[in-house]
């Protein structure tokens, strides 16, 4: 009996955690926003204050402590208005991560196991530490403190491949779940959000022109989730294994994916002389159309890499027709 209480109890407790998760999430996702609203700023103090003094209670210390250095740091923006840059916003989002993936890690079969929090909680202390410092020189800066404004630790860096790969696997779960959800505008909100956290990862110019093209496609409201989720998560997936092989070079975001940006522009009518007699002239064949118009395309050096470019940019007799060109080529 004792027990199932318990289980009640804790139950409780997540369902209003994840509530308040929901409202962090949402404020975080537009800082600059929220800022501007007093009282918006006081329910991101009020939620982590909640799961906190909840964690508390049940004697969750590490989401006690991660929601505490929250708390603090909400109410540090509350008494000295800082201006929000991206540093800023990707350090706030890590603490927050952390604090998210305890409360989920409640719900998993085996509940959350005291030495896998300890172990979350030494790792996210360094950045509550970073949060703490570069907020304090925000406020020194904003008052007129002397010294030049240093960028923090959690500016793009070329990460070591498996802390590269446990960040990319995370966020593409993440990106995964709020595709299954279903579409709406605040959904959208939030996977473009990811798609810019996710570009903070790895300075590779390629990288990020991939993602701000997924970013585009996502926020074009008349792409249906069933036709980007497949395509989002799989071009993300792959352009990663590429970053994590050292071949960030290679990424490109393919044709379909562009297809997909409202940005796009439309292809010009053809026009038509009026000598033409366009109801009985046959149309080019696809030979002929490769010879009168070209596409102009980058091959990435990289066979397999410039083989899927080579898919993505043909149908299939146009293939067809340059792998003949190819065979006679090398006789």
């Amino acid at each position: 009996m004792q027990a199932t209480k318990q289980q009640q109890i804790l139950g409780y407790f997540i369902e209003e955690a994840k509530e308040h998760l929901d409202t962090i999430e949402q404020g975080l996702l537009n800082l600059k926003a929220t800022m501007a609203d007093q009282e918006n700023l006081n329910e991101l103090f009020r939620a982590a204050h909640s799961i906190k003094g909840g964690a508390a209670m049940l004697g969750f210390s590490s989401i006690q402590k991660i929601g505490h250095y929250l708390e603090d740091s909400f109410k540090l923006l509350k008494e000295h208005p800082v201006e929000i840059d991206q540093p800023l916003e990707n350090l706030f989002f890590k603490g927050f991560d952390t604090l998210k993936d305890l409360v989920e890690e409640l719900q998993s079969p085996y509940g959350l196991r005291e030495e896998n929090a300890e172990q979350t909680l030494r790792e996210a202390e360094p950045v509550f530490t970073e949060l703490q410092n570069y907020l304090a020189q925000r406020v020194r800066a904003s008052r007129g403190g002397t010294g030049q404004q240093q960028p923090p630790a959690s500016q793009p860096v070329v990460r070591p491949s498996g802390e590269l790969a446990a960040l990319l696997n995370a966020a593409l779960r993440k990106m995964l779940e709020l595709f299954k959800q279903g579409d709406s505008a605040t959904g959208r909100q939030q996977l473009t959000a990811f798609c810019s956290r996710l570009s903070q990862l790895h300075p590779s110019p390629s990288w990020r022109g991939l993602l701000q093209t997924a970013q585009a496609a996502i926020a074009n409201s008349k792409t249906s989730y069933s036709v980007l989720a497949p395509l989002v998560i799989k071009e993300l997936k792959q352009a990663g294994d590429l970053l994590i092989a050292g071949r960030a070079n290679e990424i490109t975001p393919s044709k379909n994916l562009q297809q997909l940006t409202p940005s796009s522009p439309p292809k010009a009518p053809a026009t038509i002389s009026p000598t033409q007699t366009p109801a009985t002239t046959p149309p080019p064949s696809s030979r002929e159309q490769l010879a009168a118009k070209p596409q102009q395309i980058s091959i990435p050096a990289e066979p397999r890499a410039a083989a899927r470019a080579l898919l993505d940019a043909f149908n299939k007799q146009q293939l067809i027709e340059i792998a003949e060109f190819l065979m006679k080529a090398i006789q």
